[in-house]
């Protein structure tokens, strides 16, 4: 590929990611019709409770994931931490390993002693470990 087609592509990258950022909150740090601003408490309870809260937002118009009237970062540090710490998955719990445990066969094993005869030991066990 060309420098022109690496820089191009690079490029259009960028723009579709621009596409996506979030835009500004217009309505941080005013009231809602409670007259409440939204903190860092009620950021970490929104995050707690987003699984839920998306459920019901498919079916009612009248709720959302996320709370408009905050009062900036604070509020949004509170969501993430509530989100993560009870829905970050494997991350949140760490990585369980399970132990594995050797594999134990049994056999005959076959002996030739030093006259030339050949022994039979049954239960023979065998440990194969990796």
């Amino acid at each position: 590929m060309s420098r022109h087609a690496l820089w191009a592509c690079l490029g259009v990258g960028v723009l579709f990611l621009a596409a996506c950022a979030a835009g500004v909150n217009e309505q941080v740090h005013t009231v809602n019709s409670d007259g409440l601003v939204a903190g860092f408490w009620r950021g970490l309870w929104h995050g707690i409770i987003s699984p839920v809260t998306f459920v019901v937002s498919l079916f009612s118009s009248k709720v959302g994931i996320y709370e408009v009237h905050n009062n900036g970062g604070w509020y949004n540090l509170g969501f993430l931490i509530g989100m993560f710490s009870f829905h970050g998955g494997k991350a949140a719990r760490g990585v369980v390993r399970r132990r594995s445990r050797p594999a134990v066969f049994e056999a005959e094993l076959r002996i030739r002693t030093d006259e030339g005869e050949s022994k039979i030991i049954h239960g023979a066990h065998a440990r194969i470990t990796s």
